[in-house]
């Protein structure tokens, strides 16, 4: 049901510091239809700077349909909400004027008018429901992007027909106001919170306080961000899907509130993790209804609030799970009548006690897991009959991996979709950070805007004619080989992601994997995936000056490099098991040769550039101390992760990912010492050191030299030598 239109004018900090007055109106995501032209205008003056002016935007319909008419030089969009109508931009710029806009490169290479139609084209969702971004997103994809970030991030995610977004941003500065008034002083709060890119696991109620205490000024142009991003989906007609409240306190809350009651959590991969309020309580229904009035003020409502109860081992303790998910629902539906609450399906979540206690037509299961295990066949039997969505995770921590299960995609979404008593109602895409694997994102994104069987042969033909703007041998055969290696794996092994490489591993001549919950073999052949790299460099020079085009060479040239990790680590363990010094020593300076040239290859991206995302994170800080704290959660979080315990519990490298300054810094110092020391090993007739890898990780971290933030060098030619190399090192 849609909320109440309510109006507010709420003082947040701005990005400078300096307080700003945010006001608007908010409904149930719909703009006003003035406020909804001026949006999709601004958004198609950004996305098409040269051709914006021969777009024409109508409001027109009620259901998720697009319509796109139009001569030479004067299209015409209509839809309901400017995101449909961006949505149908979309589809004519790929089917009909052959360019390409991604999160991960973009191809413009328009004619100066714009081609015209024969005929009207007309798309209709197949589904309501269209949830994008992961829990985790804000820390993998990077906790420190600015307003520019999110301006072109939204317009991407429009274009690609979502109509529902995670919003995490800002909710530290949500939670610091709210238990302001339960007897917490703005010290212990900022202590308890931790900092940006740790976040989302303390909002899953994983952990807190880590790995310092924020800053006043931190919190502050973080809620003036997450108004902006929430006051522009809204203006486009999407929802901000915004996180709700179930139970999470600060320590020594009963306390601070006699005759609270709390439920210790225990630990979480080596963090404590923050205590839970029992939801059948007073105290909750307090603490729940500030927590929803202090959102409403910063960020304004929604009809649709994430949480997910007892996540990864929560202890219920003496708490009925039922009464508990009944009291959170009521909490939830006090404050915004007619509210979904949004549940992650993941591992056993949700629970039938949780979902069988609430009213399943006001909760939306957004699954994690659909193409993930073969096991998984009836969903409508493992929540009894609650609504939910196909969603995939084909990355997890930000693996650089390339591949998805796009055969699964094919053969499950519309055969679950139109199944007799089917409550799928929609696609949820939520890998653990966004920004990558471009052919997954857009073919994912339209499953809920075809119809039909999907012929995967015929879809990646049509994805290289629009990614590199006109037809080209190569770049097909290329793409064909990608359809049938890395984006032709299956759920059949019980996996949805690719295997990591092994130079991002901590250093171990039986190393399966870098992360621990990665898998420990390729999902195809290596060597049928290496021709596809030679078939990208022998594209026509024409067709190479885009961003597309470069950014999908890189991703091939990196991977096929990559993957040679697995091939020769073998190779060097024999070395070394034969005591064989020279074989060993050629084996391991071909290795390292190899994350030499990576390390190269990836400088040449700004995407792929360590040093930019560590000086995001420092230009948050307030002062100097802080913007070395916040520089510190950023690289913790790509390699030890956090803590010395959680790191030796699995943690460490469980974000990998093959940047430069990345490879070519901890990854390669980490190899270098190995190496050294096995080879002193050998030459001296002893067993090899062990190493103390936490302390020089964690060393790295605090003191990682120079961090390049600009992009050097020319990915096509460092791709030919990558291809060179790898023909050369068979």
């Amino acid at each position: 049901m849609p909320l109440a239109r309510r109006t507010f004018l709420t003082a947040v900090a701005g990005t400078t510091g300096a307080a700003v007055a945010c006001s608007g109106s908010v409904a149930d995501g719909a703009p006003t239809p003035a406020s909804g032209a001026a949006a999709v205008k601004a958004a198609a003056r950004r996305l098409l700077p040269r051709h914006w002016k021969q777009l024409t935007f109508t409001t027109a319909g009620a259901d998720d349909t697009f319509r796109i008419s139009g001569r030479r030089g004067h299209i015409v969009v209509a839809g309901p909400t400017p995101a449909v109508q961006l949505t149908g931009l979309r589809h004519y710029l790929k089917h009909f004027a052959h360019a390409n806009i991604t999160w991960a490169g973009s191809q413009l290479d328009l004619p100066d008018l714009l081609p015209g139609l024969d005929k009207t084209v007309i798309r209709t969702a197949n589904a309501p429901h269209r949830f994008v971004l992961n829990d985790t997103n804000d820390g993998y994809t990077g906790a420190y992007h600015d307003w520019s970030y999110w301006e072109r991030e939204i317009d991407v995610l429009a274009l690609h027909g979502y109509n529902e977004v995670l919003v995490y941003v800002g909710a530290d500065a949500l939670y610091h106001r709210v238990f302001q008034e339960f007897g917490y002083s703005d010290k212990e709060l900022r202590e308890w919170i931790p900092a940006p890119a740790h976040q989302p696991w303390w909002l899953l109620q994983n952990m807190s306080a880590f790995p310092y205490p924020v800053s006043r000024q931190l919190l502050d142009r973080r809620a003036a961000l997450g108004r902006r991003i929430t006051d522009r989906l809204r203006e486009l007609g999407m929802t901000p899907v915004l996180p709700g409240y179930f139970g999470t306190v600060p320590p020594g809350f009963e306390a601070k509130n006699p005759g609270a009651r709390t439920v210790p959590q225990g630990d979480w991969v080596g963090f404590a993790r923050p205590d839970w309020l029992d939801p059948r309580t007073e105290h909750f229904g307090r603490v729940a209804a500030a927590f929803y009035r202090r959102q409403d003020e910063l960020f304004g409502s929604s009809t649709m609030y994430k949480m997910d109860l007892l996540h990864e081992g929560g202890k219920p303790g003496d708490v009925p799970v039922p009464e508990a998910a009944k009291a959170v629902e009521t909490a939830l539906q006090n404050a915004h009548p007619g509210a979904t609450w949004v549940i992650l399906g993941w591992q056993s979540n949700p629970p039938k006690a949780i979902v069988d206690a609430v009213d399943k037509s006001r909760m939306l299961v957004v699954d994690g897991l659909s193409d993930r295990f073969p096991k998984i066949t009836d969903r409508e039997s493992d929540w009894n009959d609650t609504p939910y969505t196909f969603g995939s995770i084909w990355n997890f921590g930000g693996h650089t991996t390339l591949g998805a299960n796009t055969p699964d995609w094919a053969a499950l979404y519309e055969k679950w979709r139109t199944k007799e008593g089917s409550m799928q109602r929609g696609i949820s895409l939520m890998p653990e950070a966004a920004d990558n694997n471009p052919a997954a994102f857009e073919l994912f994104s339209e499953l809920a805007w075809q119809r039909g069987d999907l012929d995967l042969t015929r879809w990646f033909a049509d994805w290289a004619l629009a990614r590199y703007g006109a037809a080209d041998p190569h770049a097909s055969a290329a793409w064909d080989i990608l359809r049938r290696t890395a984006y032709g794996t299956t759920r059949a092994d019980e996996w949805s992601e690719g295997a990591d490489g092994l130079f991002g591993a901590r250093p171990d001549l039986a190393a399966k994997s870098a992360a621990a919950w990665s898998p420990e073999a390729m999902r195809y052949e290596p060597a049928d995936f290496e021709p596809a790299l030679k078939e990208l460099t022998a594209v026509r020079p024409e067709l190479r000056k885009t961003s597309a085009y470069r950014r999908d060479l890189l991703d091939v040239a990196r991977q096929a490099l990559s993957n040679r990790s697995r091939t020769l680590l073998p190779r060097i363990k024999q070395a070394y098991d034969d005591r064989d010094t020279p074989r060993f020593d050629r084996l391991t300076r071909t290795w390292l040769g190899h994350m030499d040239l990576l390390d190269k290859l990836t400088a040449t991206d700004s995407r792929h550039l360590l040093g930019r995302w560590v000086a995001d994170a420092r230009s948050w800080g307030a002062d100097a101390k802080e913007r070395e704290h916040l520089a510190y959660d950023q690289l913790s979080l790509l390699t030890v992760w956090g803590t010395r315990s959680g790191a030796d519990a699995g943690l460490r490298d469980y974000a990998n990912r093959e940047w430069a300054g990345l490879v070519g810094g901890l990854y390669r110092l980490r190899w270098d010492t190995y190496f050294k020391e096995l080879r002193a090993a050998l030459g001296e007739g002893r067993e090899p050191k062990a190493v103390d890898w936490f302390a020089l990780e964690d060393g790295w971290i605090r003191d990682p030299g120079r961090l390049a933030a600009r992009p050097t060098g020319d990915t096509y030619k460092v791709a030919v030598q990558v291809r060179e190399r790898l023909t050369g090192t068979r």
